[in-house]
């Protein structure tokens, strides 16, 4: 087995983990600028916070479940490389609208930018999975998996942590400025021209989108994955809605502890991601995922359980420091890590297993058919999440829901080991 970090030596594997790098650190500098932006300086309302987080997180998700077919295909029968540089290009404009947004603090020209964003993603995701197996070696795709999915973590952290920290006018300035080097990088991924003669695309979104998934899912195997990979998707979008305002709302802190809350989710999905490819040791399998979705809902029951006891914030919003000094904050950040851990542990498997299951010509339609599933676990989610706010559900009750989820994740992840390994 190749070493995981040595791969990042090989020109095959680098510049597309540096063009994935720099797009998710991009996404989550400009998302998350956009929200501190809107909670800490445009509403002061907790019900219009907790919305607009659930509706943003919804927009960018909502592209993955229109558009994902059509992504697929043509990432199957085009040169995925290619098609890279025109999602790059796509990227500096929709990144000029994004930095309007923020100078001018125009909430629907930000919003717009993020639905857009959401596209941008949705066209180069099925490819930064897809093209590893045609990249590398069968001992090397699961590493690469891992790599890529912490390398995305590591990302969001950055982006979390810069947007989080610096003022909206720099930040869009940092937004164009990395999509601009995300363009250079995306134009040195080696050439990955298609695996097959079948060059028809189908542009009816819904029957194509019906078409690829029914394909896909009636395959049992990675039908057990790609509801597995769903509920996490799932419970991914109300842990990340919820943390601004859980953090604002219930625990009384200032947007530092916030950033900090989403940098430690990322940190820790990474660490698993990269700890799951040693403890497997570089063999595609499910038998850690039904434990880890265990453990996951485990720490989120904790972390509620802890959220529900907390003082009632009063008077101003505490800084890191005084937020340290609180009893439970401590357990409120093991909980957080060890969600993610358990996170990452469980997820990197199930995408390695859907791009070695199948023939390498359809590996990019595979993942966008689990894109449009998750997508539609994770708006369904987003829907869920802003109804129960809207009848006046606590934002550290709903995180009784995320517990809930995840012993299904864990029961098809246990199917699928059953019925693959």
């Amino acid at each position: 087995m190749t070493p995981s970090f040595r791969l990042l030596a090989k020109r095959r594997f680098l510049p597309l983990f540096t063009t994935q790098f720099l797009g998710a650190f991009n996404d989550n500098l400009f998302r998350t600028a956009m929200i501190m932006l809107v909670i800490y300086r445009i509403y002061n309302d907790p019900a219009q916070e907790a919305a607009f987080s659930a509706v943003a997180g919804g927009l960018f998700i909502l592209p993955f479940f229109l558009f994902s077919a059509l992504s697929g295909q043509l990432a199957d029968c085009h040169d995925k490389a290619k098609i890279i540089r025109v999602v790059k290009t796509a990227e500096i404009l929709i990144m000029i609208a994004g930095a309007a947004g923020l100078l001018l603090g125009n909430i629907p020209l930000m919003l717009l930018a993020l639905l857009c964003m959401g596209a941008h993603s949705t066209f180069f995701g099925p490819i930064k999975y897809a093209i590893l197996p045609q990249h590398l070696d069968d001992d090397q795709v699961l590493p690469g998996t891992g790599l890529v999915e912490a390398g995305t973590y590591i990302a969001i952290l950055a982006g979390t942590i810069v947007g989080g920290m610096i003022a909206a006018e720099h930040a869009a300035i940092g937004v164009l400025l990395v999509a601009a080097i995300g363009w250079v990088a995306g134009r040195q991924v080696p050439p990955a021209p298609p695996l097959t003669q079948d060059a028809g695309v189908d542009f009816h979104i819904i029957r194509s989108s019906i078409k690829l998934v029914s394909d896909t899912m009636h395959v049992r195997r990675l039908f057990l994955a790609i509801l597995a990979i769903s509920f996490f998707w799932a419970q991914g979008t109300i842990l990340a809605a919820q943390f601004p305002p859980l953090v604002k709302n219930v625990l009384g802190a200032n947007q530092d502890v916030a950033t900090l809350f989403l940098a430690i989710f990322s940190v820790g999905v990474a660490i698993g991601s990269i700890a799951i490819n040693r403890i497997l040791g570089g063999t595609v399998s499910a038998r850690c995922s039904p434990v880890a979705a265990l453990v996951m809902g485990a720490f989120v029951c904790d972390m509620w359980w802890t959220a529900h006891n907390w003082p009632a914030p009063d008077g101003a919003l505490r800084h890191f420091a005084a937020f340290m000094e609180m009893p439970g904050s401590e357990r409120v950040m093991i909980d957080l890590l060890g969600i993610a851990v358990a996170g990452g542990m469980f997820v990197v498997p199930l995408y390695a297993f859907l791009t070695t299951t199948v023939a390498k010509a359809q590996t990019a339609r595979t993942v966008a058919a689990n894109n449009i599933v998750n997508s539609g676990a994770m708006v369904a989610a987003t829907l869920v999440l802003a109804s129960m706010v809207h009848m006046g559900v606590s934002v550290a009750e709903t995180l009784l829901i995320v517990a809930v989820a995840s012993l299904g994740a864990s029961y098809l992840a246990w199917k699928l080991h059953k019925a693959c390994d």
